[in-house]
């Protein structure tokens, strides 16, 4: 049949907006033992319940975590891993009230953790059983209404009577992550780091003494501080301790001080969460890792100083786990959704997928990376997605609008696997462009770095650059380009819409309006991200004056979209409602959407969906057409909308 013609952005689509979370479960935190694997499911259709499901062999999936239980934390806010099994018994955080709980094979769940003087005041991450599953060693975070404590401690596997309080194993330094103990049980290793430093800036790896009471002795400094980030130590088989360490320039793994395969490219990826694992053992003591680079990414062995990639057509890999002469491990790439897979030298064996993906082949778009130049002679990089439709083309001469989307952190990257809230954009005609801003992850530190000292000014640059460039190579049409992204990427939105005209609106989700505010109250993790970014609070508040939107408005004059949880604790809703009212004031059109149970991130079905109904519908009234598929939007100063033919 051939194919209608019809001005992009009108195209009808296959993918609805409740696709995007039908069936849909997103997975992490893959664990392996004795052949069985357990992996986390966050599940939209549950309230963004999250469950620990565990595939032993030849049988089916099991759910570990019953009704009314989540295993999900909330240090750093951002949590991560917080699950491991002492032998055939779960041990997890539980999401309503931040315990620790074990989760037996069969009887009752009970907890580990004494019940904290106010809910949620005492949580739990980073989880690893000793050998002899006498203890948990995790990270704790203690919060009593006037500071936040995080250290590292051992929670005894046995509650005789009533859960007692952990013994500490180390404290005194504002943050502690990834307690690995050797296979003999009789060390330990782990990562700190203080203010004002990330995780990726310089953390320090110590190794100490364990005894079987759970207490440390002799520890000793083994490798980093300051200008060296280091991650995921972990031991191998025969006890050899092994870490990522970015000394070089680039995220490559080292074994005991000595690099095992260097390369310009990332062996290792930004710790916003507990658990990430890029690297894992074989049975006979062959490392396996992941890499990804301005050149490309694989899986493969570390042999010989060499890598030797695995022929597999997953591109993308995480949360790596050994599996005797395999790797259980979270792979995708550009045409395949997120999967738990068993891969082997020349085989892969998937065991469970995230969604069926059943598109016609025309009408899934799959990205070119491209490099564009930016200011300053500099360059930047993209993942570009271009319009595509099995049923539908655009009239000739007609250029696609543009959908700029801005990932997170800003301290992250964009990622290429599969995702179907791109293809929504681009089975309607859309184009859509992932940017990797200068400070984006994956290229190397000398690229992260370059947004220190300049956030809101290299990202902001960057965006507008891409925008000129792909116009300017006649690839969309200039005057439809809308903005998007969440987090650290609504403010790079904001500040797009502030600072520049390149951009017809945009949708902000629970991004910074005010750097000041978000200085003053975001959580302990990030309550001195800015200093590195931005510059000292307060001293530096001119700074972060001149670069917050919220005090820029004499030229923020474009449509915008807000969407924002009530719950998030990392952006507030306060900065949402500020910008809301002072644009509304000022008679911008603008629309505000609050969203009760949501926080940093959205995670119930209900709201993905409304969300993309209405982001969607917005811009269909911005842009001047009728998307498939739209909603309508409660829109304050309509009448100031621009005219369109």
């Amino acid at each position: 049949m051939p194919k209608q013609t019809a001005p992009y952005g009108t195209w009808s689509s296959p993918v609805t907006a409740e696709r995007l979370v039908e069936r849909a479960v997103g997975v992490s935190d893959v664990t392996v033992r004795d052949g069985t694997v357990a992996w986390c499911e966050s599940r939209p259709a549950e309230a963004g319940r999250y469950v620990v499901v565990e595939l032993g062999p030849g049988s089916t999936p099991v759910e570990r975590t019953p009704p009314g239980f989540s295993a999900r934390t909330r240090v750093h806010e951002y949590g991560g891993r917080c699950f491991a099994f002492a032998g055939d018994d779960l041990v997890a955080c539980n999401w309503e009230d931040q315990r620790l709980w074990r989760f037996p094979s069969s009887g009752e769940p009970e907890p580990l953790a004494a019940e904290p003087a106010s809910p949620g005041a005492v949580r739990f991450a980073d989880t690893v059983v000793t050998p002899d599953r006498r203890w948990v060693v995790c990270v704790r975070e203690a919060h009593d209404g006037r500071r936040v404590d995080n250290d590292l401690v051992a929670v005894p596997l046995r509650v005789l009577s009533e859960p007692g309080e952990p013994v500490v194993l180390a404290s005194g330094r504002d943050f502690y992550s990834s307690p690995a103990v050797s296979p003999d049980g009789g060390r330990l290793a782990w990562l700190c780091w203080d203010h004002p430093q990330m995780p990726w800036d310089a953390t320090e790896l110590w190794v100490a003494d364990l005894g079987a009471g759970g207490e440390v002795a002799s520890p000793v400094l083994v490798a980093g501080g300051d200008g060296e980030s280091l991650q995921q130590p972990r031991w191998s088989p025969d006890g050899r301790l092994h870490w990522v360490s970015d000394a070089s320039g680039w995220w490559n793994l080292y074994c005991e001080g000595e690099a095992l395969a260097p390369m310009a490219a990332e062996m290792g990826v930004p710790a916003w969460v507990f658990g990430l694992s890029t690297y894992a053992f074989l049975a006979d003591g062959t490392v396996v890792a992941t890499w990804h680079g301005p050149e490309g990414s694989g899986i493969g062995e570390l042999e010989g100083g060499r890598v030797r990639p695995w022929p597999t057509s997953y591109q993308h890999f995480g949360y790596l786990a050994g599996d005797g002469n395999a790797v259980v491990a979270v792979a995708s790439s550009p045409g395949s959704p997120r999967a738990v897979v068993r891969l082997r030298r020349d085989e892969v064996t998937v065991l469970r997928t995230t969604r069926e993906v059943d598109l016609p082949a025309g009408s899934v778009s799959t990205p070119e990376h491209v490099r564009f130049p930016t200011a300053g002679g500099e360059e930047a990089w993209a993942w570009l997605y271009r319009p595509a439709n099995a049923d539908f083309d655009g009239p000739p001469g007609e250029r696609p609008p543009l959908v700029v989307k801005t990932h997170g952190g800003p301290t992250a990257a964009a990622d290429p696997s599969f995702d179907l809230s791109v293809q929504y954009w681009t089975t309607r005609g859309f184009a859509l462009a992932d940017v990797d801003y200068r400070g984006s992850t994956g290229y190397g530190r000398e690229y992260r770095n370059r947004l220190r000292g300049s956030w809101g000014v290299c990202d902001v640059e960057d965006v507008a650059a891409l925008v000129a460039w792909l116009s300017g190579r006649g690839e969309v049409d200039a005057g439809r380009c809308v903005i998007r992204g969440g987090s650290a990427g609504g403010y790079t939105t904001l500040a797009a819409l502030a600072f520049t005209d390149a951009f017809a609106a945009g949708g902000d989700y629970f991004g910074v309006a005010d750097l000041g505010a978000l200085a003053r109250e975001t959580h302990k993790f990030e309550s001195r991200y800015l200093d590195g970014l931005v510059g000292r609070w307060p001293e530096d508040e001119a700074i972060y004056r001149e670069r917050s939107p919220m005090f820029h408005l004499e030229r923020f004059d474009r449509p915008l979209i807000i969407l924002q949880g009530l719950e998030d604790r990392v952006v507030p809703p306060a900065q949402s409602e500020v910008i809301f009212e002072a644009l509304g004031e000022k008679g911008v059109p603008v629309a505000y959407l609050a969203f009760p149970g949501e926080q940093h991130g959205f995670r119930r079905a209900e709201t993905i969906v409304a969300a993309a109904r209405c982001e969607l519908g917005f811009y269909g009234l911005v842009l001047g057409f009728s998307p498939d598929g739209a909603a309508e939007v409660p829109l304050r100063n309509a009448h100031a909308l621009p005219r369109r033919a």
